[in-house]
């Protein structure tokens, strides 16, 4: 770089995944086009109404005009990039194909905790990036780039493409700047976010797992929206949230590919673990767009800990 080119005192997502995290220019304009998407629909949250589409997803849950919404602003920007050879999303039920010989494939979940949007809580996006031309076969392993985009009382951008795990802040001009660089978790929680606690009542192994953090005195910090809950666990440095099954849904309610998938490749880059209880998230093969899968996730200790109690 030349001496007249400075290192501004904020820095851009732009610089820093060029200079920083030195990406490939492709993988660096596709998050820079997913960054643009998360933009609008930032803008859309605050501006659109929040009532049913009057449709369901493709795991039966009612969509909400933001769902949809979301869905086509990711796919257009997606489309628009010409890097994408096809994506699958949550509220599709298939993969859809882009542009044929294109580099990458994404998988995303548009509007994760769409239900708290009429109660005002933060809600979020989620996305995984794979290089070459299929999703399932896949393992979250193979990612090359993982982000998510948490709509609160700020809109924030985490990223990571295997070099450390980068916080961004949207400002009032419509730039992510960089917040933090490096977040990292301790191996020990004090917090956990316990999902699906519906399945108490028939698995008694995840009943002790929360009894157990109770009596350790352990604080509640679980919002009903994973992106908010696991970006928790991210900004204090430590924690663990689970989502373990029950009668009702035997593997937990969250999905590998859009849900688990990314945000175990985000954990581990932080210092962090990811386990369905006897592998590695990272390690588990997607057979199915929407397979579910338990997911326990956050400070290694702890996530060793409950998998050794529900075994």
């Amino acid at each position: 770089m030349s001496d007249n080119c400075a290192i501004h005192e904020r820095i851009s997502l732009n610089y820093h995944l060029f200079h920083r995290a030195q990406a490939a220019n492709d993988l660096r304009h596709l998050i820079l086009d997913i960054s643009r998407a998360a933009k609008y629909v930032s803008y859309e949250i605050q501006t659109s109404e929040s009532g049913f589409s009057g449709g369901t997803n493709i795991s039966g849950e009612e969509q909400l005009k933001l769902d949809v919404l979301s869905d086509d602003i990711f796919r257009q920007h997606l489309c628009e990039s010409e890097l994408v050879c096809c994506y699958s999303s949550e509220e599709q039920e298939e993969v859809i194909e882009l542009a044929k010989d294109a580099p990458y494939s994404v998988v995303f979940d548009p509007l994760d905790g769409s239900s708290l949007v009429d109660t005002n809580f933060a809600i979020g996006s989620i996305i995984g990036i794979y290089e070459g031309d299929k999703i399932l076969g896949r393992k979250p392993r193979e990612q090359v780039a993982a982000l998510y985009v948490l709509y609160g009382p700020r809109t924030t951008l985490v990223y990571s493409t295997g070099k450390g795990v980068h916080e961004f802040i949207l400002n009032d001009v419509g730039e992510f700047i960089l917040f933090r660089e490096f977040l990292g978790i301790n191996d020990d929680a004090k917090n956990y976010s316990p999902g699906n606690l519906r399945a108490l009542s028939s698995n008694d192994k995840y009943k002790s797992v929360v009894q157990g953090w109770l009596d350790r005195e352990l604080t509640l910090r679980y919002s009903g929206c994973m992106v908010t809950d696991i970006h928790h666990i991210l900004s204090k440095g430590q924690g663990i949230f689970t989502n373990i099954g029950g009668n009702k849904y035997p593997d937990g309610k969250l999905r590998l590919a859009f849900e688990c998938g990314p945000f175990a490749y985000l954990i581990e880059q932080a210092g962090g673990k990811a386990s369905d209880g006897t592998q590695s998230i990272l390690d588990k093969e997607i057979t199915d767009l929407h397979q579910r899968t338990p997911i326990i996730i956050g400070s290694k200790n702890e996530v060793e800990n409950v998998c050794a109690q529900l075994k």
